[in-house]
């Protein structure tokens, strides 16, 4: 019996071992169509390296952004600068509830904001967050807040992900890596905005259709609710303005509205400013820099004048 235990964990090592030299080989050499289950993006879409490498020597701020691309494409710090607050855009790309929950377990303590503006795009609670976790994996430090993105997103691309990220940092591969700035149609802003090229969206016909939400991610998001009340930070919930055709084919916004509204401060700018679809928008849910700069003042107008709050 010993010898079958001694033989059977000498097999589980090795076995352990090709795999992780089998996922670095596959990650070096074979292309991404090829290797399906191996997903890493390191300076890829949506500038998450450089706005995690600017967090790092954050120490305070007014205004935390967090939320997925509506986020980093819709609060620009330098027009709340104007307006004498202070903050940092810590959104990303697909980001659920279950990768704001780890951001802020992360940074919460070392950034100290006076608010939380938290952009809670309905996509976000009905996703698995596999593509957000990936996302972040390959950007951080795999820290145990990396080890945490795979462990509250158990697949096996964020788990290869992370093994995959991990030996990269050991051999010491990404030590002198450095995004750039600027990429076709984008711009990285310090504070962790993106500011697209200035376009406008042709719209199109929307079928009407229904938001599928997953509980898991309205668990994690009730944890962020009751952390940031333990710890006395004001949460503003913000709904960031869609296409008109977009949010008006869903059938159970109402539901969604109420439910958040039931957690705080709750803004849902569809409902309160009219964008014009074709001026203010390059695609169907994201606004241009015209309807960033007119969302953005109306945000500002409600923190600086609670007595207009809707």
């Amino acid at each position: 019996m010993r010898n079958f235990i001694l033989n059977l964990l000498k097999f589980s090592l090795l076995t352990a071992l090709l795999y992780l030299l089998f996922l670095f080989l596959s990650g070096q050499f074979l292309p991404a169509l090829f290797r399906p289950n191996l997903v890493y993006k390191k300076g890829a879409y949506g500038h998450s390296f450089s706005r995690l490498q600017e967090m790092d020597s954050l120490r305070e701020c007014d205004l935390l952004f967090l939320g997925s691309s509506h986020c980093y494409r819709g609060f620009d710090p330098r027009i709340f600068e104007r307006y004498g607050y202070s903050s940092f855009n810590l959104g990303s790309s697909s980001q659920s509830p279950k990768q704001t929950r780890i951001l802020l377990q992360k940074y919460l303590k070392q950034v100290r904001p006076k608010k939380v503006i938290y952009e809670v795009y309905p996509m976000t609670f009905c996703i698995d967050g596999v593509e957000a976790s990936i996302d972040l994996i390959s950007n951080s430090e795999t820290d145990k807040y990396a080890f945490d993105l795979f462990y509250e997103v158990p697949h096996v691309k964020t788990l290869n992900t992370y093994l995959y990220t991990s030996m990269r940092q050991v051999l010491g591969m990404d030590r002198n890596f450095s995004e750039p700035h600027d990429k076709p149609g984008d711009h990285y802003v310090p504070g962790g905005y993106v500011e697209h090229d200035l376009a406008t969206f042709e719209g199109t016909e929307v079928p009407r259709q229904q938001w599928h939400f997953k509980r898991e991610q309205f668990a994690a998001f009730g944890q962020i609710v009751r952390d940031l009340k333990e710890k006395n930070i004001e949460l503003i919930l913000v709904y960031a303005p869609i296409s008109k055709e977009l949010y008006q084919s869903y059938s159970n916004q109402q539901a969604f509205d109420q439910g958040i509204r039931s957690c705080g401060t709750y803004w849902n700018f569809n409902e309160i400013m009219s964008l014009d679809d074709h001026k203010h928008f390059y695609d169907d849910d994201h606004l241009n820099q015209q309807g960033v700069t007119l969302f953005n003042e109306k945000l500002i107008e409600l923190l600086n004048h609670p007595s207009t709050q809707p």
